[in-house]
């Protein structure tokens, strides 16, 4: 049952690792599966309040750093708000209308279409900002993939000390 048991709560890390890059899957919510689902199986003794805490912390965290990066990249090349919602838009539908490249492609024309209809930018402008929300996605991924390895990192020390 051992190896059911740790398949089960490796796929569930694993899919929140997904979710990274497709951000409709809640990867937070895969990851503290994971643990749940450890607990469940073996024993929830080696999760003191300390690791509860250290982990919610680690989920703020993640929404901050999602938030903070698409807005940084969005309002450094001169977006609005209509920007950044376009390009949350783009983000979650993106990776649907076109499977390979969406991911990216989909914030990139939501910011632009935003601004281009709300605000009545030029295309050149549009196209920057457009450019600036790829870029804070990009650093919100590398940014949410480095916290995600220290939760998950931070369970299995939990765990085996």
């Amino acid at each position: 049952m051992d190896i059911l048991y740790w398949t089960v709560v490796i796929t569930m890390f694993i899919i929140g690792f997904i979710g990274l890059i497709y951000p409709i899957i809640p990867s937070v919510l895969f990851i503290f599966a994971g643990f749940i689902l450890y607990g469940f199986f073996y024993s929830f003794e080696p999760f003191h309040w300390l690791f509860w805490t250290i982990q919610i912390l680690f989920v703020l965290l993640l929404f901050m750093a999602d938030y903070v990066a698409n807005i940084i990249g969005v309002k450094k090349y001169g977006g609005s708000k209509a920007g950044v919602w376009g390009s949350t838009i783009g983000l979650l539908v993106g990776p649907f209308v076109i499977p390979a490249f969406g991911i990216i492609i989909g914030p990139f024309v939501g910011a632009i279409l935003a601004e281009l209809l709300v605000h009545k930018r030029d295309l050149w402008t549009a196209s920057k900002i457009g450019f600036g929300s790829v870029i804070g996605f990009i650093s919100s991924v590398l940014t949410k993939s480095i916290i995600q390895i220290v939760m998950v990192g931070y369970f299995f020390f939990v765990i085996y000390k």
